[in-house]
C-alpha cells in the first residue's frame, strides 16, 4: 500500500518540479503533528531552492480556502488536514493552481487533476493507527530526495504526539520511520509494562517525544494567537530555547486557569446531557487561547471519575472571526470537538459502537456546517453560531438509528 503513495507522490513530484513558480505556499495544522509537518516540508522545499510562505491553521475553514483559492497559478500544500475536503480543493482551484494534500485524517479522492491528494487513507493505510502527517510529509520529503531522510526524528515527533499506539507502541508507517531515526541515533526507545517510551536524541541528553508532543501542543494551540505556531516549527528544526521555555511557561498557566475554571463548572453540574451525549459550550471563555483548546480540555478531562464513562464526550468554542496571516475573515461559526472515555475507546475499537468519525460529520454535513478532519476517536467540526444543540440533536437521530439497525 505504501508503494501505491510513493507512486501518486512521485507523480506529484514530477508536475511539481516543471510547475513556472517557485514559491510555495504551505498551510499546516497547529498541533504537533501539524507542526512537525509545516518543518518537514518546509525544509524539504527550502533545499529545493523553493521559497516557502508558511501559514498555519486550526482548520481549513471555507471563508479562508475561498481567499486562497482567489489566486492562479500557484503551488498550494495543504498538511494534516483536507483529505476530507479534496473535491471541495478541486471545485475551487479548477485546475489554476498546482495543490497538494499530505494528510492522514479519512479522505475523498479529487477531482480536479491539479489537485494531488496524497492522503494515505485513500490507499488503505489507516490514519489513526498507522501513519500520521509528520510521517506522510516525511515518507513525500524522501521520496522528493533520499537527503531529507535526516528528518525522521522530526517525524517521530509527530507520530507520537497524536498518540495513536497499538498496545502502547507505534504501529505501522509511524514506527518504521521512528525505526529509522532509531538507526540514525536521533531516537531511543525504551520499553516498559504497558508498551514503549521513545525520546529524541540531542546535544542535552534525552527529551521524551511525548513531553515535547505536549510542548508543540502548547505552543501550537494556546499560543495560536501569539506567534506560537512559528516558535514551534523552530522548535521542531532547531530545538527548544530559552524563548520557547519562557513562552510555554506563560501558555501553560494561562491554560491551567482556565481548565481549572471549566473543571470547576463541570463539577457543580453546568453539563448538559442527552440520552448519549455529554457536552458544554465554553463560549469564549478560552480566550485568547485558540479553539483546538476544546479539544485539549477534553482530552485531560476524558478519564475522569465526573465524566460519564458511557456517553460520548463534546465540548463548543466559538471560533474568532480572525486568522494569523489573514487578518479579519467572517467565520461566524462554533467548533465542536468530540472524544470518547477509555471503557467507549474499547467498543469502539472492538466494533461494538460507531466511531466519532461515522455520525459527527453526518450530522454536521446535514446543518451545512464544515467537516474536514475526524478519527474514531477524536473529532472535530464546525456550525454556524446558534446550531449547536441542532447538532446534538442530529447526532442522537443518526445514533439512534444506529442502535435499531
Amino acid at each position: 500500500m505504501i508503494d501505491q503513495v510513493i507512486a501518486a507522490m512521485r507523480q506529484a513530484i514530477r508536475e511539481l518540479k516543471q510547475w513556472p513558480q517557485q514559491e510555495i505556499q504551505l498551510f499546516h495544522h497547529n498541533d504537533s503533528d501539524g507542526l512537525s509537518s509545516g518543518a518537514i516540508l518546509k525544509k524539504a522545499f527550502g533545499r529545493e531552492g523553493y521559497a516557502v510562505r508558511r501559514f498555519s491553521f486550526e482548520k481549513p475553514y471555507p471563508a479562508v480556502l475561498q481567499k486562497i483559492f482567489e489566486q492562479e497559478g500557484r503551488i498550494l500544500v495543504f498538511t494534516d488536514f483536507a483529505g476530507r475536503i479534496a473535491p471541495l480543493l478541486s471545485d475551487l482551484n479548477r485546475g489554476r493552481n498546482l495543490v497538494l494534500i499530505l494528510d492522514h485524517h479519512v479522505a475523498e479522492a479529487a477531482t480536479d487533476p491539479k489537485v494531488h491528494n496524497l492522503d494515505p487513507d485513500l490507499f488503505g493505510i489507516k490514519g489513526d493507527r498507522d501513519i500520521t502527517a509528520s510521517c506522510a510529509c516525511y515518507v513525500f520529503a524522501k521520496t522528493l530526495d533520499p537527503a531529507n531522510r535526516d528528518m525522521a526524528h522530526i517525524a517521530a515527533i509527530g507520530a507520537v504526539g497524536d498518540q495513536f499506539f497499538v498496545d502502547g507502541r507505534l504501529a505501522g508507517i509511524n514506527r518504521e520511520v521512528t525505526l529509522e531515526a532509531v538507526d540514525q541515533g536521533t531516537v531511543s526507545i525504551e520499553a516498559h509494562d504497558h508498551g514503549e517510551r521513545y525520546y529524541l536524541i540531542n546535544a542535552g541528553g534525552r527529551a521524551p517525544l511525548d513531553e515535547l508532543g505536549a510542548y508543540l501542543d502548547t505552543l501550537g494551540a494556546a499560543g495560536f494567537y501569539r506567534d506560537g505556531p512559528r516558535m514551534g516549527v523552530k522548535v521542531c528544526l532547531a530545538g527548544t530555547s530559552p524563548d520557547s521555555d519562557r513562552m510555554v511557561t506563560d501558555l501553560r498557566k494561562i491554560q491551567t486557569r482556565a481548565f481549572a475554571e471549566e473543571i470547576a463548572r463541570w463539577r457543580r453540574g453546568d453539563v448538559r446531557l442527552s440520552p448519549r451525549i455529554q457536552w458544554i459550550h465554553v463560549h469564549q471563555r478560552f480566550a485568547p487561547m485558540g479553539v483546538k483548546m476544546i479539544g485539549a480540555f477534553l482530552d485531560e478531562i476524558r478519564d475522569k471519575e465526573y465524566i460519564d464513562p458511557k456517553r460520548f464526550l463534546a465540548g463548543f468554542q466559538i471560533i474568532p472571526n480572525e486568522i494569523p496571516g489573514f487578518g479579519h475573515i467572517d467565520i461566524n461559526a462554533a467548533k465542536i470537538s468530540m472524544r470518547v472515555s477509555p471503557a467507549m475507546e474499547i467498543d469502539i475499537r472492538s466494533g461494538k459502537i460507531p466511531g466519532l468519525n461515522i455520525f459527527l460529520p453526518q450530522a454536521t454535513q446535514r446543518l451545512g456546517g464544515f467537516s474536514d478532519a475526524c478519527h474514531t476517536l477524536t473529532a472535530a467540526t464546525t456550525v454556524a453560531i446558534g446550531q449547536e444543540e441542532q447538532l446534538i440533536d442530529e447526532m442522537e437521530t443518526i445514533l439512534k438509528g444506529d442502535d435499531h439497525g
